[in-house]
């Protein structure tokens, strides 16, 4: 008997084991996650303008359009509601609080929770948090199957762009309501600020340059808010076989595209900062390149370098290393030579200053462009043509102006803001 009582004892002892060691892998995962989140959150010295009122906290305008519907949401971990100036609740969190039906999340490049590396595919998942199944769109599919939308009455769209025509989020806006156009669900867009959306600028994309890099024959900075963009594309009849998507936008309360604004969330892992989303439609054009654009510091977009940079002319120098938002970086653990951006001031245009005189200064220029993913940053195959002939960026910039001028008229019809 006394076996019996030693033998229960020890299972019982091992079940409690299993079962608290099983809630602390939970527990960690959970923390992990959180970690991550904050981790991923704008890390510079400013606030949210607090007369902005961005499309997710008009909850009063939209949450009649929930009702008795099965949801979709397209989110990361920009898709908050503010409850003041420094904290907020994920828009998931808060519409499952108020008793809407959501099925299943859809998340773009990064991933749900923002802290996957650029480019990097993500496999569907399930959120620790919720329970709800999460459906990639930067894994095996860009555009949602037929199948991921069965079930399901109506996708909220809420996103954080930065104008940026490389940004993938507008491509990923495009195939949403496509597919759903396809399926006759309609989209509900919650609109944001562009923190770029003071400017248009850039080489015009042309259509056989066309990628998830840049889908539509537009700027490289755009600036116009994703309901805006939204609104063109079904305008422009931009949707496959000329279909229209029904997109119902909230907009942004008390903003136009000459309001200052500042990202209280970081937009993607190497977007920390006011400084890098204001140089990343310029740096970004280094993607294209193989220098780095400080993926591996802590000062993303707000530098550049590499080791075949004449260390004569960049008397700056930083080593990549792994870290947040970029397992390989390029150039990692070697000494990159170049130069420090974060002070430098940019008056709302894209500049192509750094990527001639990082040109001109390489000592070998064999290895600078990686021509293919450099024509699709670009949209066009003529700029690299034109840095390598040795143009002026004031020459350069003379060949912009007519596609510049073009879209300029376009985007007209599909202002919500001023």
């Amino acid at each position: 008997m006394r076996f019996n009582v030693f033998k229960n004892t020890v299972l019982l002892f091992v079940l409690v084991m299993i079962s608290c060691a099983s809630k602390a892998k939970d527990k960690k995962t959970e923390e992990g996650n959180n970690e991550m989140l904050q981790q991923a959150k704008h890390n510079s010295k400013t606030q949210i303008d607090s007369s902005i009122v961005v499309g997710a906290n008009q909850t009063e305008k939209y949450l009649p359009l929930l009702n008795e519907k099965r949801v979709g949401i397209v989110a990361n971990q920009t898709s908050v509601i503010f409850k003041n100036e420094s904290s907020y609740t994920h828009l998931v969190d808060s519409l499952l609080s108020l008793k809407v039906d959501i099925n299943k999340v859809f998340s773009p490049e990064h991933g749900f929770r923002g802290t996957a590396d650029a480019g990097e595919l993500i496999d569907d998942s399930k959120d620790i948090k919720t329970g709800l199944a999460i459906v990639s769109l930067h894994g095996k599919n860009k555009k949602p199957t037929q199948e991921q939308l069965k079930n399901l009455d109506l996708i909220v769209f809420d996103i954080q762009d930065v104008g940026a025509r490389f940004y993938t989020y507008i491509s990923t806006l495009h195939y949403i309501m496509e597919a759903c156009a396809e399926a006759n669900i309609p989209v509900l867009i919650l609109d944001r600020p562009n923190p770029n959306g003071h400017y248009i600028d850039g080489p015009t994309l042309e259509k056989e340059n066309k990628s998830f890099l840049g889908m539509h024959t537009i700027p490289l900075v755009h600036g116009m808010t994703i309901g805006e963009y939204g609104q063109m594309i079904n305008g422009e009849k931009w949707l496959a076989n000329d279909l229209k998507c029904d997109i119902t936008v909230i907009p942004v309360k008390n903003y136009t595209h000459y309001t200052p604004y500042s990202l209280p969330i970081r937009p993607s892992p190497n977007l920390p900062n006011d400084k890098s989303i204001e140089l990343y439609p310029s740096l970004g054009l280094f993607e294209g390149t193989n220098i780095n654009a400080g993926r591996g510091t802590e000062f993303q977009f707000q530098r550049y370098g590499a080791p075949f940079l004449n260390k004569e002319v960049f008397t700056f120098n930083y080593t990549p290393i792994e870290n947040f938002g970029a397992k390989y970086p390029k150039h990692k653990a070697k000494l990159c030579y170049g130069e420090d951006l974060k002070d430098e001031k940019l008056k709302g245009e894209v500049s192509l200053k750094w990527l001639i005189k990082a040109y001109q200064n390489a000592t070998d220029k064999s290895l600078f462009f990686n021509t293919e993913n450099f024509t699709k940053h670009a949209g066009t195959a003529k700029l690299q043509e034109q840095i390598e002939a040795g143009l002026s960026e004031t020459e350069i910039k003379k060949t912009w102006k007519d596609g510049l001028e073009a879209f300029k008229l376009t985007r007209e019809k599909y202002l919500i803001y001023q």
